[in-house]
Formats: structure tokens, sequence, C-alpha cells
């Protein structure tokens, strides 16, 4: 009996997903806390430090994170070869997107050092916290090529179902960061430029390391190594769709954090918090959509559409309850963590209303992470795009009328979850048709 029970509620499609999630989650926790790293030693120059590393950080993040596709597009390419067994053109797929992010790192590289100053005094600092950012920027995009790599090669692991290698590499990379901040900026008093030197050395690493491991895979199979103009094309097409999924989730956020800080300073400092709260939990969550598309793209390559329905509806499980455990925690723990954000009593009682609503969107939240994942491993970033374009048209009035009718942040959170409605409706449609079950090596 104990046997059964345990098969039923714990199978082997749980312990996959698991093992992919689990490495995934700490490998994504990685990156905010090199940036809470970062702003912990920078904070300790001075205030113009601090304010420049936010204003560059933002440019910067911009920028890599619109080229998040070479990570999800990468994920899907390879998983799908690898479930058809063409571990070779696996391999070569990843190859190419490599290549591809080298292209699109150099020529971002380029634009970041050369429009430096135009990008950061459109954020209109004064002129010694302007100084810093540019600085900081400059020095910051000799790592984008770097960094593009690294989100490449951890795309084609995933697509290979390892996500542990990733993991291993994003610690090793935290704590270089950590030494090597502390060594340029206090050692050797490089200031705020020994902030971004370090933190480029360390990515730079990270993006080497995992190179070396799709590399050797690579010639163990007997792919190619050299550039390939087709496959390279491939990619950039591909990943056309996701560039503009991205555009409309990050719009939808700016949109937000633009409404709230029209409502006034304590309604910011409230949604701040809660929108920093809300993008942690957004990691747990998005771990089992990394792993969904590894496995949506293997089954869909080995073409077992039986078996891509099958972990869809477990993962849509998984990330209902994932939610509901952010969720609990979310207003349950606000007690013990919501004074380590401020102390201001105003800003306190309006934070808690606008976590009540948070969590209350959680469950909901899980289920667009995995089926967003489950579409992206499909290879279905065409339906991706115009589902987010949808979203964001419909969400934009509704943030909107809060600034108009004076609704209060409480009201801007409940359009927000809004968004992510309507983000659901469309997924869960495509979900039950079957025009995204594509098989095979290519789709």
């Amino acid at each position: 009996m104990p046997s059964v029970r345990r098969n039923r509620w714990f199978g082997d499609q749980d312990q996959e997903i698991l093992r992919l999630a689990v490495p995934a989650f700490v490998a994504l926790v990685s990156e905010p806390l090199m940036l809470l790293a970062d702003s912990a030693i920078v904070g300790h120059l001075g205030t113009p430090q601090l304010a420049a590393l936010g204003i560059a950080g933002t440019v910067l993040q911009t920028l890599v994170g619109i080229c998040v596709f070479l990570a999800y597009g990468t994920t899907s390419a390879v998983a799908r070869r690898i479930g058809a067994g063409d571990h070779r053109g696996a391999l070569a797929q990843g190859i190419d997107g490599l290549w591809l992010a080298l292209l699109l790192g150099v020529v971002l590289a380029l634009a970041g050092i050369v429009f430096a100053p135009q990008a950061i005094n459109a954020f209109n600092p004064s002129p010694d916290v302007a100084d810093h950012a540019v600085t900081y920027l400059r020095i910051s995009c000799f790592g984008i090529p770097s960094m593009l790599i690294l989100l490449a090669a951890i795309g084609v692991l995933r697509g290979l179902q390892d996500t542990k290698t990733p993991m291993v590499v994003a610690i090793s990379a935290n704590l270089a960061n950590i030494v090597l901040n502390l060594l340029l900026v206090y050692g050797l008093h490089l200031d705020i430029a020994g902030s971004a030197l370090g933190t480029a050395i360390a990515q730079t690493a990270a993006g080497v390391a995992l190179v070396v491991v799709v590399v050797r895979g690579a010639r163990r199979d007997g792919a190619k190594l050299k550039p390939d103009l087709p496959g390279i094309l491939a990619s950039a097409q591909m990943g056309v769709p996701l560039i503009v999924r991205t555009i409309t989730l990050r719009a939808a956020i700016i949109l937000l954090t633009f409404v709230a800080t029209a409502l006034g300073t304590t309604s910011v400092a409230a949604h701040q918090v809660a929108f920093t709260l809300w993008n942690f939990l957004a990691l747990a969550l998005d771990a089992i959509a990394i792993a969904a598309q590894a496995l949506t793209g293997r089954a869909l390559g080995a073409g077992d559409v039986a078996g891509t329905r099958s972990i869809t509806r477990r993962m849509m499980w998984w990330g209902l309850w994932s939610g509901v455990v952010c969720g609990l925690a979310l207003w349950g723990l606000r007690s013990i963590y919501v004074p380590w954000f401020t102390t201001d009593p105003e800003v306190r009682h309006t934070l808690a209303a606008v976590l009540l609503v948070a969590a209350i969107w959680q469950p909901l939240n899980g289920v667009v992470f995995v089926l967003d994942g489950v579409l992206i491993g499909a290879g279905d970033g065409r339906y991706l795009a115009i589902a987010g374009v949808i979203a964001f048209v419909l969400y934009v009035p509704l943030a909107l009328s809060v600034l108009w009718l004076d609704g209060g942040v409480v009201a801007l959170w409940w359009a927000f979850g809004g968004f992510m409605l309507l983000r659901l409706l469309t997924l869960v449609t495509r979900e039950r048709r079957d025009s995204w079950l594509v098989t095979g090596a290519t789709r």
C-alpha cells in the first residue's frame, strides 16, 4: 500500500521535474544575490556610487534581459533533437547559439560603450552620479559578450537535461564576484570601476567554464565547432518572437512602476518592496518553467504527444501548488520580513494590503509560468509573442485607469493581477488545442 501511494502522489515525472527545477532555482537565485553583493560593496563607497549602480545596472540588465531568448530558444531546439536521438545535431544547434550570442554581444557591447552617456542621461541624474554611472556601464559593457554566451551555454545544457552544471558555475561565479569586488574596490581602490570590472571578470569566467563544457560535448559527439551562417540565422529567426514576448513583459512591469511612482512616495515605496518579493518568488516558479522547457522539447522531439500532454498537466499542478505555497509564505511571514524593508508605519500599512493581493495571485502566476515554459519548450514562440501583445494592450487601460481614477497602489496590483489573468487565458486556450504539439527534431 505505501508504494502505491508513493507512485500515485510522487511518481517518476515528479522526480524528473524536481531534478531539473531545484538546481535551476539555485542558479536563478544566484543572479539577484550577485546584484545584492554589488550593492552592499558599492553602497559603502557613498550615495552617488550606489545611485549610479542602480541606473547603470538597469541599463545593463535591459540590454542583457532582451536577449534571454538565447537561453530559452536554445533549450527548446536542443531538447527537441535530444528527444529525437540526434545528439550531434543537438550540440551543433547549441554551437550555433553560442556564435549568435557572441555576435550579438559584440554589437551590444560596442553600442553600450559608445552611447553610455546618452543612456545614463536619459534618467536625468546629478552630474556626479552620471559620471560614476557612465564609468560603471562602459566597463560592464566589455562583459556583455560573455553574459550572452553564458545565456546560450545555459540553454544548451538545459536542453541536454543538465541544470546542475549551470548551478555549480553560478555559485562559483557568485563567490568569485564577491572576492574580486572587495579586492578591486577596496584593495586596489578602484572605486565603482572596480565593482564593474570584478563582476565582468566573474561573469566572463562563468561563460568560459560553460562553453568549455559545451565544446567538450560537441567534440565527443563529432559536432562542428566552426560558425555556420544558416544555423546562426535560423537561431536568430527563432529568437525574434521570444524577444517580442520579453518586451511585452518588461513593458508591463515598467508601466506598473510608472503608475506606482505617480501615485506618490508611500505608494511607490510599498510597491517597490512588494515587487522585490514578487520577483524573488517568480524565480521559484520560473524554475519549474525551465523544467517545462526541457521536458516538453524532449518529449516532442521523441514524437511523444501523449507524454507531452501528461507532463504538461503534471507541471501545471506543480505550478499551482507551488504558487499556493509561495502565496501563503508571502502573506503568513509578513510580520517577520516587512520590518527589514521599512520602519514607516504608513508604508507598512499600505504594504500589508498590497502583499495580500500579491499573495492571492501567486497560484495563478505559478500556472502561467509553467504554461509559458511549456510553449517555449514546444517552440511556439510566435503564439507567445501574439498573446503577449494582446495581454499588454488590454492591460494598459487597466493600469492607467488606476491613475485616472486615483485608485491607489492596491488597485494597481489588482490591475497587474489582471495582466497575469489575461496571460493565463491566452496560454490555457493554446494548451487545450493541438496546434502547438508539433513533433520531430525541428519545429
